[in-house]
């Protein structure tokens, strides 16, 4: 009898490479958020002051229950990263401003970045 849990069985390690290339990362400073009933899309870009158009790097898809655990993810490493290093403080965000100083995209989605920077 086969005592080895089948392949995808829950509490089942799976390895993971990180290849050199992919290990540095990439900066962003900005991102796009478009959705269907069936995907969405997380544009990672970045626009630097002084220039006059931002560029997208990285584009990564994923079904709406990876971006909603994606989410909870996210939120539960933020509070762990407050709790040790403190409050990360949003400047410029009123209580009644949810873009958090950044200006709207007409693209249809929602953009996060940190300097205003409309990556048209």
């Amino acid at each position: 009898m086969n005592q080895n849990p089948p392949q995808g069985a829950p509490g089942q390690q799976l390895p993971i490479e990180l290849p050199d290339d992919i290990a540095q990362g990439l900066y962003s400073n900005l991102m796009f958020i478009t959705h269907s009933p069936s995907e969405f899309v997380l544009d990672f870009a970045r626009a630097l002051p002084g220039t006059r158009k931002g560029k997208i790097y990285a584009r990564i898809v994923m079904t709406p229950q990876h971006a909603k655990a994606l989410s909870a993810l996210l939120e539960r490493n933020v509070r762990v990263y407050e709790d040790k290093h403190g409050s990360i403080d949003l400047p410029g965000r009123d209580a009644d401003d949810p873009r958090i100083g950044f200006a709207p995209v007409a693209r249809g989605g929602d953009a996060v970045g940190n300097d205003g920077a409309d990556a048209k």
